[in-house]
């Protein structure tokens, strides 16, 4: 679980970097970049909320 804390963290920081180059400086590679880190964060939120529930039980 803590590894995948992490995995989020690392991923949370490149799609802040990448949207915040899109927002600022109109970068279009830096957005598409971001769609495809909001994508695996996706991924790694559900797999968050499994473990998490799995953990408290």
């Amino acid at each position: 679980m803590k590894e995948l804390v992490e995995k989020i963290d690392a991923l949370y920081a490149d799609f802040a970097k990448d949207a915040k180059a899109q927002t600022e400086n109109g970068n279009k590679a830096a957005g598409a970049r971001a769609r495809k880190v909001s994508l695996e964060l996706d991924k790694c939120m559900k797999q968050f909320r499994k473990d998490s529930i799995a953990g408290s039980k």
